[in-house]
């Protein structure tokens, strides 16, 4: 019951934003306003940092130290790590952009993880000058930290990835759990075990371990028994060293979360709930924990909102044309069986749209035929000047733009809702000009080439 009026709560907010932003002028079906904009529910976003936080809290023994840091790629807009920074939440980054967000966010070097399978020296030097946290994604990168952290005092966490190597999900190009992932050091590959053991006792300052086995489409018992992998190697490992050498496990992210409607499924509180059934010993306070969830934190308070610009039947197929595609959508353009999104419709003031529903397709700006967000989907006939809601999208979709046609970034605002019952908006990132695209694309170049 708590979790249906959660979601009516956030349903009943977005309707809420989706008017004001007609209203105010951030988006609308006339040329005087935006054809496309982006939202983020600010109380959504709250709301989803303290369900993670209250979730461990409640199962972990008292005084253990836990970091809960949200993958920067899901949403890498700064003032989003802000927000999630004031609940929380530290950061986890693949690569020197990521790190610089986190820097510009302000959230500590205490409180920042480095993954990425190709980490350069210069980006290990940096993380280890500045106390980030490292998690090594093989061997021969400990053979790159052995001369970096001989050379001084590190003051950063070091760790290691291991592949639990427990299976794919529903979706293989996001499963890290595979027999063949790229990720991690293979733990069942034959010889692997004995040599992680050796790779730890010969190095007294690897003080962590890595597991990231969850993704979209993996079953939460799947993502606890790579979990439960990595707690019986840290054992292993702290048995053959005669002492607690690894202190801290990162237990990764992953949780999927629910695209077909508003309910939050699973939840933090389920996900601990399967860790705690398949290694309740994570629990104790033997170890600290690193979690690095992402999507799970930030999709369900992401709205795209798109005016439909034309409509026309071809094959006594209807078509509505819209703003929003493949350069937001571009997952769901290429795989929209594995990444399938609802379709909100509304009128030009922002309102809910009724009526008796009508299988059509809706299609994005680009030009190619496969740009498609919908296909003979149920819903009231549009006509130019709706809009379209795109739910769900708040990790991963805007902010992982796909520039084809080139066409332009859109604004994100996040909204919040007004003791009186108004909404108001804070602009996180501008709309991409187009002077911003030719600079971007080698315009002050020009006569390079000649």
């Amino acid at each position: 019951m708590a979790a249906e009026m959660h979601a009516q709560r956030a349903a009943a907010r977005r309707d809420l934003a989706v008017r004001a932003a007609v209203e105010q002028g951030l988006v609308g079906g006339t040329d005087e306003a935006p054809p496309l904009v982006c939202l983020l529910d600010t109380a959504g976003i709250r709301a989803s940092a303290a369900a993670l936080t209250d979730a461990f809290a409640a199962a972990l023994a008292p005084g253990t130290p836990a970091l809960h840091a949200f993958a920067v790629k899901a949403c890498p807009l700064v003032p989003v790590l802000r927000l999630l920074a004031e609940a929380g939440i530290g950061c986890e980054v693949a690569g020197p952009g990521e790190l610089a967000l986190a820097r510009a966010a302000g959230v500590p070097a205490a409180r920042t993880v480095l993954d990425s399978p190709a980490k350069t020296a210069a980006e290990l030097r940096e993380a280890l000058a500045l106390g980030v946290a490292v998690n090594a994604d093989n061997l021969q990168e400990l053979e790159r930290l052995d001369a970096l952290v001989g050379a001084g005092p590190v003051r950063s966490p070091i760790g290691v990835r291991i592949n639990p190597q427990t299976g794919a999900g529903t979706i293989g190009a996001l499963s890290t759990a595979t027999a063949t992932s790229k990720f991690g050091v293979a733990l069942r590959d034959p010889g692997a075990r004995g040599r992680l053991v050796r790779a730890y006792l010969d190095r007294p300052w690897l003080t962590r371990l890595h597991v990231h086995s969850g993704s979209q489409g993996v079953p939460l018992a799947l993502i606890a028994q790579g979990v439960r992998d990595l707690h019986e190697l840290a054992e292993e490992i702290n048995a053959a060293a005669g002492r607690r050498q690894v202190d801290t496990l990162d237990i990764g992210g992953g949780l999927p979360v629910n695209f077909a409607s508003d309910e939050r499924a699973p939840t933090y509180a389920q996900y601990v709930g399967a860790l705690r059934e398949a290694v309740p010993a994570l629990f104790d306070g033997g170890y600290g924990l690193v979690t690095e969830f992402g999507r799970s934190l930030l999709a369900k308070h992401g709205l795209v909102l798109a005016r439909v610009e034309y409509t026309k039947s071809t094959g006594a197929r209807p078509i509505a044309l819209t703003h929003a595609g493949v350069q937001l959508a571009t997952r769901t353009v290429y795989a929209p069986a594995q990444w399938p999104l609802r379709i909100l419709p509304y009128d030009a003031k922002g309102a809910p749209k009724d009526g008796d529903p009508v299988a059509q397709d809706v299609a994005g700006p680009a030009c190619f035929a496969g740009d498609l967000l919908a296909t003979a989907r149920e819903l009231p006939p549009l006509a130019p000047g709706d809009l379209i809601g795109l739910p769900d999208t708040g990790a991963y979709f805007f902010t992982a733009h796909y520039g084809y046609n080139s066409l332009p970034r859109p604004a994100v605002h996040g909204f919040t809702l007004t003791p009186e019952g108004g909404v108001r908006f804070a602009e996180v990132r501008p709309a991409q000009s187009l002077a911003e695209i030719v600079a971007e694309s080698g315009g002050p170049l020009r006569d390079a080439l000649l």
